[in-house]
């Protein structure tokens, strides 16, 4: 049977002490008296049915077992610290939990984040992503950003944005897909979840989508750019995306006729909170200029004719 653990906060006044040869200077870094970190020490040892420190007149030095015991015990608390804090974050710092779709977090909201980082350093976003929107469990975060038809989504809901989806292909084979119909030819990534964008797509441009000829599905729009990057073929994935992936260099490119989508970005409320605190509120306020500012939009070289839009 392994033997207890002695009292961690004696442990943490053994470290200090240990570290300062000094009980009042160990005191002053533990906010606590002389008395107090003597009364530890000594508790320690009789616990342990060791002498840790030989105390002498104006002068405390190690014992050979306070030496041995030492190392451990230091790497034990500065491993607790780091864990604790890379997991709740530094003392008195603000946190906010924002869950997204993991799409709209890899490919639109996450290079994005740089720009609030640099408004509100005091504000640590913690951004858990997740697949599939109607099958997540009510989890403890701040903001619920979610993707879809918000009228089935369970609970108030904020409307951010509409959307539209946009074809994407390879940079190096733009000029292989000059209009739509061109694209019933190519091979096409389906995406789980968005297997309709093709048919809304076809459909939209009066083509029939049982011509197309499918290659791959995936599912997430992220694995779909990466296979799309990579020559494998065509797929359908939010215009917002697209224009970031294009920013950041991706070699792909978007292609003619993009159509509107009946999902949309929305805030989910699922807070339990009687009063939303500062931070929250702050990251709302900068998640709606996102949405705002950088709304979906068909450039004039790849629009269609109106007739060819859904309506």
């Amino acid at each position: 049977m392994n033997r207890p653990i002695p009292n961690l906060t004696w442990l943490r006044t053994f470290d200090a002490a240990a570290r300062h040869l000094n009980f009042t200077a160990a005191g002053a870094e533990l906010g606590l008296t002389q008395a107090a970190v003597s009364l530890h020490i000594k508790s320690l040892e009789t616990r342990l049915g060791a002498v840790l420190f030989i105390r002498e007149p104006r002068n405390l030095t190690l014992t050979e077992m306070g030496r041995a015991y030492l190392p451990a015990v230091s790497k034990a608390i500065e491993d607790l610290s780091i864990t604790t804090t890379g997991l709740f974050g530094p003392a008195l710092k603000k946190v906010v939990r924002l869950r997204a779709p993991v799409s709209t977090a890899i490919l639109w909201l996450a290079p994005k984040l740089v720009h609030f980082h640099a408004s509100h350093p005091e504000i640590e976003v913690r951004l858990i992503s997740s697949i599939w929107a109607d099958r997540l469990q009510d989890a403890d975060v701040d903001i619920d950003l979610q993707l879809g038809l918000p009228d089935r989504f369970p609970g108030a809901t904020e409307f951010l944005s509409s959307e539209t989806i946009t074809p994407i292909c390879p940079s190096r084979d733009l000029s292989r897909y000059q209009k739509p119909a061109d694209l019933l030819h190519a091979p096409l990534i389906h995406i789980l979840g968005f297997e309709d964008h093709w048919t809304r797509y076809f459909t939209a441009h009066d083509l029939n989508p049982a011509d197309a000829h499918y290659g791959f599905s995936v599912d997430t729009t992220a694995a779909a750019l990466e296979m799309v990057s990579s020559g494998l073929g065509l797929a359908p994935v939010l215009t917002r995306f697209a224009n970031q992936a294009i920013y950041a260099g991706r070699q792909i490119e978007k292609l003619p006729g993009s159509v509107p989508l009946e999902q949309a970005h929305f805030l989910a409320d699922r807070s339990t909170a009687s009063k939303e605190k500062t931070e929250v509120t702050q990251l709302k306020s900068w998640l709606r200029n996102q949405f705002t500012n950088d709304s979906p939009s068909v450039s004039p070289k790849n629009s269609m004719p109106p007739h060819a839009e859904c309506p």
